[in-house]
């Protein structure tokens, strides 16, 4: 990390410092949110085993399934929804912090405030850096404030994996992009390890590797290292499901039990979306319970597939390669649920707005950014099924 920010300590430092201080403001929206509007339904999990206002807000929907991992480690359930099919690097890094507070179970839920603050800010710092290699330092800059403030990054300060996989997943790129092979491959086997999408950064990875890598022999047998370094992360945890379930794949079968199934038409669903917002809005939006988060995710995941050639023209196929596969793998299951933190850790779409002239777009990015940003905040802090 030293070397990335070598000569841009004053702007790294701006930048960690505003990240840190924009993750306390939310935290406290949060709480004001908590306090002031009901909840949609009853509290899952809590962090000290009651109800806390101001805590309670980092722990909701699948915090408790990373929690359930840090504290107890995986269980197998034989044809059910077992928690394989959470990664195990976040959980882990979440058991291991946690301690350093103490025995409680509440302290491993710290540990990964701890840990998802922390992966925030260096995540910032190294957005920035690979923003550089490609715009002036002022416009990297707008990259990391539209990825900060970006409606679905309230995701990066709770208990959940997006700052984490966002972290590695930028190391791996910027190792990559600046031929320091093993140790982007060692990132990237963090990040694919991490969330079972960390998958899909291997072919933009590889097609980094194509294209830059010398002609000379040592540098493209370390490039191909770095790719086959970075696969090793969801190898290896495929062969820990093999030696629990018999079955390698037993993470991926776990997640088809909740009802994700990808394969299918990408477009069938965002169709579905469009044509009831089309052909009756407002009955749509007010009379059906998922409407309202359905269409936020699934705009979101539309507006993200629009940037794919811009961004593809503008930086290259390995920066396209990574947000078709990112966006057709939760598209193909014909679902919305979780769409908009998927995007939220799709940081080409954010480099490509950042390079926009026009400073009527940006200010207009900015402003709607923020006021999505507090709603979907505030539905998520209430436990309104916006995860």
């Amino acid at each position: 990390m030293a070397g990335l920010v070598a000569d841009d300590r004053r702007p790294v430092l701006r930048i960690a410092l505003s990240a840190l201080a924009f993750r306390v403001g939310s935290a406290f929206v949060a709480f004001l949110a908590n306090v002031a509007f009901p909840l949609d339904q009853r509290e899952p999990f809590t962090m000290f085993g009651r109800t806390s206002p101001f805590w309670d807000p980092f722990t909701r929907f699948d915090s408790g399934w990373y929690f359930g991992v840090a504290r107890n480690g995986y269980a197998y359930v034989e044809n059910g929804r077992s928690n394989l099919a959470y990664f195990p690097v976040y959980p882990l890094l979440m058991r291991y912090v946690g301690r350093l507070f103490g025995p409680g179970a509440s302290n491993v839920y710290l540990g990964g405030i701890v840990v998802s603050w922390t992966a925030f800010v260096l995540a910032i710092i190294v957005l920035y850096c690979l923003a550089k290699l490609d715009l002036p330092a002022r416009r990297a800059e707008r990259a990391v404030l539209l990825t900060a403030i970006f409606p679905f990054a309230f995701f990066f300060g709770v208990v959940y994996t997006e700052s984490v996989f966002l972290l590695f997943t930028l190391l791996a790129f910027y190792g990559f992009r600046t031929r320091r092979w093993l140790w982007g491959g060692l990132a990237g086997a963090i990040a694919t390890a991490t969330r079972v999408n960390g998958v899909f950064i291997l072919p933009a990875l590889a097609w980094i590797a194509w294209r830059t890598a010398k002609p000379e022999a040592r540098d493209r047998m370390l490039a191909f290292a770095g790719v086959v370094l970075a696969a090793s992360g969801i190898g290896l945890y495929s062969l820990y499901v093999y030696s629990l379930s018999g079955n390698p794949l037993e993470w991926a079968a776990s997640i088809q039990r909740w009802g994700y199934h990808p394969g299918g038409s990408p477009l069938l669903g965002p169709f579905r979306l469009v044509r009831a917002l089309v052909s009756h809005p407002y009955a749509f939006l007010a009379g059906e319970r998922m409407a309202l988060y359905d269409t936020l995710n699934g705009m979101t995941a539309l507006a993200f597939a629009a940037t794919v050639p811009f961004v593809w023209r503008r930086f290259g196929a390995a920066y396209g390669f990574l947000l078709v596969a990112n966006l057709w793998l939760p598209l193909s299951s014909g679902q919305y649920e979780g769409l908009g933190r998927y995007c939220a850790v799709l940081f080409p779409s954010f480099i490509w707005l950042a390079s926009l002239r026009s400073r009527v777009v940006s200010t207009c990015l900015v402003v709607v950014f923020a006021m999505f940003y507090t709603l979907c905040l505030a539905l998520f802090t209430t436990i309104h099924p916006l995860f």
